[in-house]
């Protein structure tokens, strides 16, 4: 090719060959073609196969109950939220306090609200002295049908702290999924 009355060298032209494979590959299997760095061209398949399962559970017979897992529970298979809502409260504050191990309320909370009581940081109002711990009354408000959301007011060291949480019914028993202490 000639610009400006020099001759620019010619490009060689990239060729593409493919390469055939024995067998047809199957409809659910994609064929891409990438280049080698020699030109040649060979089929490779655009995905792996998905992961085997490491045990073959069988499935359940017909008709038999089924765990999924979590399951929820209706207010009336519940115990009263205002007593469950005063010892959470308490074990709370306690554990935020470092006057009890946060590990101890890992069957009544959820893991996000364990995980938040266990980061380390203390407000300046737990730290500050050990003195006891007072929960007044416990307000229980019942939206939903299996939630509970209560308030109080901790009282420590002069001080009045507000507690609010929110409390789920979750396999039979009560489950704090919000917290904030404040």
């Amino acid at each position: 090719m000639v610009r400006g009355g020099r001759e620019l060298p010619t490009r060689s032209a990239l060729r593409l060959t493919l390469v055939s494979t024995p067998q047809p590959a199957p409809d659910d299997e994609r064929v891409t073609v990438r280049p080698r760095v020699a030109g040649r061209v060979s089929p490779r398949p655009s995905h792996r196969p998905g992961p085997r399962p490491l045990l073959d559970h069988p499935s359940p017979a017909p008709g038999a109950p089924v765990d999924f897992g979590h399951q929820l529970t209706g207010r009336d298979q519940l115990p009263d939220p205002r007593d469950a809502g005063r010892r959470l409260v308490t074990a709370a504050v306690e554990a935020l306090a470092g006057l009890r191990p946060v590990a101890q309320l890992a069957a009544v909370t959820s893991p996000a609200v364990l995980t938040a009581l266990s980061s380390g940081r203390r407000p300046a109002w737990c730290r500050a002295s050990r003195a006891p711990l007072v929960v007044g009354p416990v307000r229980v408000c019942e939206p939903v049908d299996g939630v509970a959301e209560v308030s109080a007011v901790a009282r420590r060291a002069g001080r009045a702290h507000a507690v609010a949480a929110r409390l789920e019914g979750i396999d039979g028993r009560w489950r704090c999924t919000a917290l904030q202490i404040g």
